[in-house]
Formats: structure tokens, C-alpha cells, sequence
């Protein structure tokens, strides 16, 4: 039997060796990700073999896992899994893009069946195009960020190490939860709590940051981190939604300043909400990373 510990902060270089030059570009092969949401998910992992294993629990006791990262015998860790979880026509596998999928089939021909889950696609784009905002189908965000820099006085800053940075931020956030608490549901306060996380262990997990301030106060800010070599993942935006146009600048200036080395930006998945849905398709993906969950097929 595996033995599963859970993910803590120390852990990081140890799951970084298997995850930081990974091909695959999605939001789960991250750190700072599974550290940052293992609250919600009660986030776990293991090393066997040449392999990572991860493993995700439900508060209804189910568990779900992510494609074993490393070399060797696919196949092999895949059954590790299977037989870790109990029961095979529970066994469950999330997060599997389709360079998995074909990994997997290629490992474990017609052994399990694959279903698209759309709330959990990635949304990637050139990092070029959002700082640039080029073309016609962008000159809404273009307009938003003229009319913000037009009504304001403002300026970005990036975060360091320096603690008024982060506690500005921190300042922000609790702003932002206050506003939206009592017209949302349980999901923000998880959010609340990820982020919280994120700026606690903003050194330790590695992270970039920056922030829009107007009138030495912070308005918007984001974070996020190095996924793969040519991929940038934004974990984190905030902004005063009432201010006209800070979404949209800071989504521009934090890629310009603190990702612009990187061919792409994922920015991960729209959980199902169609208002986060929108928001996300009229920046016009250039990748819209499909995944699946992996099952075992029914016997017949």
C-alpha cells in the first residue's frame, strides 16, 4: 500500500523535480496550485518509483487522482493507483489533458473510458496578445484600460519581499471578501482562503505579484508562478469591481511586467461559472485545454 502524506510547504523541492519541466501546460502540475487549494481538497502525494503520485479526497469520502508524473512504467504506477484507491470501478482519474489521455492508452489500451469536463478546461493565451491587446476583437479591453488610465492617478508596483507589499495586498483582499461575501456562496470563502495562503507563503512558494494602486491605495492585484518552461500560470486577480476598467489593467500590466519571457499564460479554469466563463473566452483563448476524467469501463 502507498502511503500518502499530506502536501506542506517543505515539500515543494521534492514535488517541483517532477512537475516544473512537465510538457503538459495544465493548472494541476503545480506547486503552489495543490499547496494552495489542498484545504479544499484535502491534497496529498506520494513517491513511487520514478513517479509522483497525487491524490484528491472529497468531503463525501470519494478520491480522485492525477496522471502519475515521472519516466518509467505508466502502466505500473496507473495500477498502483487502482489498487491504492480499493475498489477499480471507483478508481478515478482528474485533470488528464489529451497528451495524457494518449499516454494512458498507449500504457493501457481500451482499459479505461475518458469524459470531456468542461468546467475544468484551461484558457491559455500568447502572452504577446495580452499585453498587447492587438485587433478588433480586443478593443473592448483596450477601451477599458484607456478609460482607467484616463479617470485615474495611478501606478503598478510589483511584489517583493518587502511586507507593506504583501500586506497592502492582504488589506485589499479583506476589502474584497467584505464586499462580495453576502452575494455569493461557499466557493469565495475557499477562494478567500487559498489566496490568503498565497500571500502568507508569497516567498517561500516562489510566487510573482503586482499591483494597481490609485491614491496609495491597492485596487487590484494578481499572482502567479512558473508552470513549465514556456508557461506562466496566473493563480490569483483581484480588483474593486466598481472601479471601471482595474480588471483589465491589471490583467495587462501584471503579464507586461512579470511574465513576459513566457510564450504562454494559463489562466486557468472558469469552475462552471458562466460570468467567469465570459470574462474568460472574450480575451479569445489560443489554447483552450481540454481535460478529462478517466474511468475504468464497465465490464459487460
Amino acid at each position: 500500500m502507498i502511503e500518502f502524506r499530506n502536501i506542506e510547504l517543505q515539500d515543494k523541492e521534492i514535488i517541483d523535480k517532477y512537475l516544473i519541466n512537465n510538457p503538459y501546460r495544465a493548472s494541476e502540475s503545480c506547486f503552489s496550485n495543490l499547496y494552495g487549494w489542498a484545504h479544499k481538497y484535502k491534497t496529498q502525494y506520494a513517491v513511487w518509483r520514478d513517479y509522483l503520485l497525487v491524490k484528491f479526497t472529497s468531503d463525501r469520502g470519494g478520491c480522485s487522482y492525477l496522471t502519475p508524473f515521472g519516466k518509467g512504467n505508466l502502466a505500473s504506477a496507473i495500477e498502483v493507483l487502482v489498487e491504492e484507491c480499493g475498489c477499480p470501478i471507483k478508481f478515478e482519474m482528474s485533470g488528464v489533458t489529451q497528451a495524457m489521455r494518449e499516454e494512458i492508452e498507449s500504457a493501457m489500451p481500451r482499459r479505461f473510458e475518458f469524459k470531456r469536463e468542461r468546467s475544468v478546461y484551461d484558457y491559455i493565451y500568447r502572452a504577446e496578445k495580452l499585453i498587447n491587446l492587438s485587433g478588433k476583437k480586443l478593443q473592448s479591453k483596450r477601451n477599458h484600460i484607456n478609460r482607467f488610465t484616463a479617470q485615474n492617478k495611478w501606478r503598478y508596483i510589483s511584489i517583493t519581499k518587502n511586507p507593506w507589499e504583501v500586506d497592502s495586498c492582504k488589506d485589499m483582499l479583506q476589502k474584497w471578501y467584505d464586499i462580495n461575501k453576502e452575494s455569493s456562496d461557499e466557493s469565495l470563502e475557499l477562494d478567500f482562503k487559498s489566496t490568503s495562503l498565497f500571500l502568507d507563503n508569497f516567498e517561500a512558494l516562489n510566487l510573482r505579484g503586482g499591483a494597481i494602486e490609485v491614491d496609495d491605495e491597492i485596487v487590484a492585484f494578481s499572482l502567479g508562478a512558473q508552470l513549465n518552461e514556456d508557461t506562466f500560470i496566473v493563480h490569483v486577480e483581484k480588483a474593486f469591481a466598481d472601479i471601471q476598467g482595474a480588471y483589465a489593467i491589471i490583467n495587462q500590466q501584471f503579464v507586461l511586467n512579470e511574465a513576459s519571457e513566457f510564450t504562454y499564460i494559463n489562466r486557468e479554469e472558469d469552475m462552471g461559472y458562466p460570468s467567469l466563463r465570459k470574462s474568460k473566452m472574450s480575451y479569445r483563448p489560443d489554447i483552450l485545454l481540454e481535460k478529462f476524467i478517466v474511468k475504468e469501463k464497465v465490464r459487460k
